[in-house]
């Protein structure tokens, strides 16, 4: 972890709020690639434990997070959760100078950014909505996929920061877009998932080994990230990689919602949803995605009930 080289950079002041399993190693390389940090946390024992790892700073609000910075960055937990830090006489917004730059990392609805976008615009503050994937492994290792809705030169501003900690950043349109681009990959992650965890119990019940498999079919057309990282481990009935059902149920809920605005149908997704909600009826909130594959007969496990 955090051993990622860093690009020459300008040193920015910056604001990070929300210090998860995701936020926290984001900020994290931040501070090591050398910008003067201030993280907010709902928990202020985490910010202070982020400061003594980091060396960076802490605020006791959003708003005085923001303060003086350049770049704020939110990564929270839902729609409700980002409104409380971006409004309000305590929000960062509250805190921000005309011409910073707002970047949500959260995955939220596309509707909430343009909300939140409308309110930051008004004070001269530009706004980003830059959702990502990749995984806790991703932010600690600083190799995240980073999604972008926003304007194009508040969006490249914002590139050189980002690169701290991503791999690959892409700019779709829009504030809005981003999210959009989200949706995607969770839907994708959704169907993939799914196959994987039958395809897995499937060969387990044939008594073929799963190492062989995954070594063999990783390097075909059914080869996919979930099969080369998750496969055995999915055999092994380990799930405590981080990104929990009840966040993965949290996205397809608003990717369906999503769905109904525009036409689309997600028949798949909307199947393994009531899978995941399966697995939390059974107390798996908190198990990672690839936990789909509990709910099935496998040889050697007691599917989740």
């Amino acid at each position: 972890m955090m051993s990622k080289a860093y690009a020459p950079i300008v040193p920015a002041k910056v604001a990070f709020i929300g210090l998860g399993v995701m936020g926290y190693p984001m900020a994290g390389h931040l501070a090591r690639a050398g910008h003067q940090v201030t993280v907010y946390n709902r928990t202020a024992a985490k910010a202070e434990k982020w400061a003594a790892e980091f060396g960076g700073s802490t605020a006791a609000t959003p708003r005085e997070a923001a303060e003086g910075a350049k770049f704020v960055f939110a990564c929270v937990g839902n729609d409700d959760d980002l409104r409380s830090v971006v409004l309000g006489k305590d929000g960062a917004l509250a805190g921000m100078a005309p011409g910073a730059i707002f970047c949500d990392h959260t995955t939220v609805s596309a509707k909430v950014e343009k909300e939140l976008a409308e309110a930051a615009h008004a004070l001269q503050v530009d706004y980003i909505d830059a959702p990502v994937s990749g995984g806790q492994a991703g932010a600690e290792n600083g190799v995240l996929t980073v999604l972008l809705g926003g304007d194009e030169l508040p969006c490249s501003l914002l590139r050189p920061i980002i690169d701290c900690y991503a791999q690959q950043v892409t700019r779709f349109g829009p504030v809005g877009a981003g999210q959009l681009a989200k949706m995607v990959n969770q839907i994708c992650i959704a169907g993939c998932v799914q196959g994987l965890a039958e395809g897995i119990a499937f060969g387990m019940n044939a008594g073929l080994d799963v190492s062989l498999l995954v070594n063999a079919l990783g390097g075909g057309a059914a080869s996919s990230w979930q099969m080369i990282n998750r496969g055995e481990t999915m055999a092994e009935g380990k799930f405590d990689f981080g990104f929990a059902v009840d966040w993965m149920r949290k996205d397809l809920g608003i990717a369906m919602a999503e769905a109904k605005e525009n036409g689309s149908e997600l028949p798949v997704a909307a199947l393994v949803d009531t899978f995941y909600e399966e697995i939390q009826r059974a107390g798996g909130n908190r198990l990672d995605t690839s936990s789909l594959i509990a709910r099935l007969p496998r040889k050697g496990f007691e599917p989740l009930k």
